[in-house]
C-alpha cells in the first residue's frame, strides 16, 4: 500500500476512492464466493489478488494514470476485476456497449481515446472491421473462457488470464485525488452521436454508500444485505450495471455473473445458487415470467429492481403471482445512475397488496443525498400534489459534470443548479416521484399532453397483452393522436381484436384512470416491439415505422 505524503502531526486527508471500497470485503469476508456461469468460482481474496495482477499487467503494457482502457465483455468476474483494477491504478475504465453499431463503437473508442482494448473473443469481428480506423492504435487483450487462442486478423498482446498469471500480485495502488476520473461510457440516445459521460472516484464511492443505505438500512420490501446472493441482469457496460456491483462488493455478498444472457442459463444460476437479488429492464423480467418453465420453481426469495423503462403494473402483478418481489429503480446515464427507489416507506409500509403494487410501480422516493424537483419552463418548482407535471430535475453529489468534450450540451444539461433529465413527471404529497413520459415522447393532442407511459401501464393489465407501446401519430385535426403497438400473449393471438382493447381503455377512462381524450383509437398488433441496445423501448424507431 502506498504511503501518502503529508506533514508529520497532520491528519490523514482520507480520499474517497474505489480502492477503499474493496478493502472492506477483503477484511470481512475474504473467503466469500464469486461465481462465473457454471465455469469458474473463486473468492474475494482471489479477486483482490487478481486486481493487483491486472494493474501490473496493464502497467507492463504501458498504461498509466489518466489512460483510458476500454472493455468489451459479457457480465463476468473479469469485468468485475476491471471495475476495480483499472480505476484503482489511476487509469479510466471505458465500458463499451457492444450492442451499438460498428460505427458508433468506433466513434466512442476514438472519442474516449482508448489506449488499450480488452475484449471478449466474441467481439473480435467488430474490432477487425474497425482495423485502421482507430485513431489511437490501441493494444488489444483477448478474454476467453477456454484458454485457447482465437483466430483473428488482429495483433493481440495475449489472453487476459495468461497475462494475469504472469503478472505479480502486489501492486502499490496510490492514494489518488478523489476527484480523479474513474469511468466513462457513452449514452445510447436515439438521436445523434453517443454522448460521453464520466464519473470520479468520489462520485462512485458516494453513490455506492447512498445506494447501500437505501437498499439495506430501512425496514421495507426488497432489502439488499450481506446475506443476499447477487446476480446482475443488466449489462455491466450500462452505467456500471447501475452501480450495484460496487454495492455488492462493499457488502461482501456472494456474487454470480451470468456471462452471455441465455434464458436457460439465467434460470439455472438463479436456482442453483439461490440468487436473491437482481436488477433488470422490464424486457428481461417479461422474458422470464412468461417462460412456462418458471412456474415449476419457487422464486419467492428473489428480489428484483426494475429500471430502464417503466414497470407496467400488469408485469408487476405477474411477477408477484410467481412470488417474486419487484420494485422500481430510476436513474439515467448522467446520474451514475440511481436516483430513486419505489419502496413503501413510512405510513405506506405494510399496505394491502394492491396498494403496494401501486407504490412499487411508481418511480419512487429519492435515495439519501438526492434532491428532486419538478419545474416549469422557467425552472420554477411546481407543487407536490401528485398532479402538476413538469420537467424532473436533480441534485446529488454523484451526477456527471457534463458530456465529455461537449461544453454546449453540458451547459444545456445543467441550468439553474440542477441537472435536467428531459423527463416529465410529478411528485405527490408523500414525496414519491412519478415519471409520466420523456419530453420527446409525450403525445400532444389538441393542446393537451397524453402520457404514453400511462397508456402502456393501463393496457399492460389486460389479460391478453404481453407488451405494449404508445406513440403519437400525426392527426390533421388534433395534431397528434395516440397509437398502441401491442404484442399479444401466445394463447390470445387471433382471439382479441383492436375493438376489444379500445373498449378496455374506454372502461379505464370511465373509471378516471386516464382522460377520455387520451383513449387511443388505433391498435396495431406486432410480433415484437423495437428495443434499444440496452433493452428499452425504441420509440424513435416505432415512430419511423408507423408515422
Amino acid at each position: 500500500m502506498s504511503k501518502p505524503a503529508f506533514e508529520p502531526g497532520t491528519p490523514y486527508d482520507y480520499p474517497l476512492i474505489i480502492k477503499k471500497l474493496l478493502a472492506t470485503p477483503l477484511l470481512y469476508v475474504p473467503d466469500q464466493q464469486i461465481v462465473y456461469r457454471d465455469r469458474h468460482t473463486y473468492t474475494y481474496r482471489d479477486l483482490g489478488r487478481r486486481v493487483g495482477q491486472l494493474a501490473n499487467m496493464l502497467a507492463s503494457l504501458g498504461i498509466g494514470q489518466g489512460d483510458t482502457v476500454a472493455v468489451l465483455d459479457y457480465d463476468s468476474h473479469r469485468y468485475l476485476e476491471c471495475f476495480f483494477g483499472i480505476p484503482m491504478m489511476g487509469a479510466v475504465l471505458q465500458t463499451v456497449n457492444w450492442r451499438l453499431s460498428a460505427e458508433q463503437i468506433l466513434y466512442t473508442l476514438n472519442h474516449a481515446g482508448a489506449k488499450l482494448i480488452m475484449t471478449n473473443a466474441d467481439f473480435l469481428p467488430i474490432l477487425e472491421n474497425l482495423a485502421g480506423k482507430l485513431e489511437t492504435d490501441p493494444k488489444i487483450v483477448v478474454m476467453t473462457d477456454n484458454d485457447r487462442e482465437p483466430s483473428t486478423t488482429l495483433e493481440a498482446e495475449g489472453l487476459y488470464d495468461r497475462l494475469l498469471e504472469k503478472a505479480p500480485e502486489d501492486y502499490d495502488f496510490p492514494d489518488l485525488d478523489e476527484n480523479t476520473k474513474a469511468t466513462t461510457f457513452y449514452t445510447t440516445g436515439t438521436t445523434g452521436l453517443p454522448k460521453g459521460v464520466y464519473f470520479s472516484h468520489r462520485q462512485l464511492v458516494l453513490h455506492t454508500l447512498s445506494v447501500a443505505v437505501a437498499l439495506g438500512s430501512y425496514e421495507t420490501l426488497g432489502r439488499f444485505r450481506s446475506d443476499d446472493v447477487y446476480m446482475p441482469l443488466t449489462p455491466m457496460f450500462h452505467v456500471h450495471a447501475w452501480g450495484i456491483p460496487y454495492v455488492a462488493s462493499l457488502l461482501g455478498v456472494k456474487q454470480v455473473y451470468p456471462g452471455k444472457y441465455e434464458p436457460e442459463m439465467l434460470l439455472k444460476l438463479i436456482l442453483s445458487h439461490k440468487v436473491t437479488f437482481s436488477h433488470c429492464v422490464p424486457t428481461i423480467l417479461q422474458m422470464l415470467v412468461t417462460s412456462p418453465a418458471v412456474k415449476k420453481f419457487d422464486l419467492s426469495a428473489w428480489k428484483v429492481v426494475i429500471g430502464g423503462s417503466r414497470l407496467p403494473k400488469g408485469l408487476a402483478r405477474a411477477a408477484r403471482d410467481l412470488g417474486i418481489t419487484v420494485f422500481t429503480g430510476y436513474g439515467m446515464s448522467e446520474t451514475c445512475p440511481v436516483i430513486s427507489l419505489a419502496h413503501p416507506m413510512g405510513k405506506l409500509a405494510g399496505s394491502d397488496p394492491e396498494t403496494t403494487l401501486d407504490i412499487v410501480t411508481k418511480t419512487g422516493l429519492p435515495v439519501p443525498l438526492v434532491e428532486v424537483e419538478v419545474v416549469d419552463g422557467d425552472d420554477r418548482p411546481l407543487p407536490h400534489d401528485g398532479r402538476t407535471a413538469g420537467e424532473v430535475v436533480f441534485r446529488a453529489p454523484w451526477l456527471t459534470a457534463g458530456y465529455y468534450k461537449d461544453p454546449e450540451r453540458s451547459r444545456e444539461l445543467w441550468t439553474g443548479g440542477y441537472l435536467h433529465s428531459g423527463d416529465v413527471g410529478h411528485i405527490d404529497e408523500n414525496g414519491y416521484l412519478q415519471i409520466t413520459d420523456r419530453i420527446k415522447d409525450v403525445i400532444k393532442s389538441g393542446g393537451e399532453w397524453i402520457s404514453s407511459l400511462d397508456l402502456e401501464n393501463i393496457l399492460s393489465q389486460h389479460e391478453a397483452v404481453q407488451e405494449s407501446a404508445a406513440i403519437g401519430i400525426a392527426d390533421p385535426k388534433w395534431g397528434e393522436r395516440p397509437m398502441m403497438l401491442v404484442v399479444l400473449k401466445p394463447d390470445h393471438q387471433g382471439r382479441v381484436q383492436a375493438a376489444d382493447l379500445e373498449a378496455y381503455m374506454q372502461a379505464a377512462a370511465e373509471k378516471g384512470l386516464l382522460p377520455r381524450y387520451g383513449v387511443p383509437e388505433k391498435y396495431v398488433f406486432v410480433d415484437e416491439l423495437p428495443k434499444t441496445s440496452v433493452g428499452k423501448l425504441d420509440k424513435k424507431e416505432m415512430r419511423r415505422r408507423f408515422r
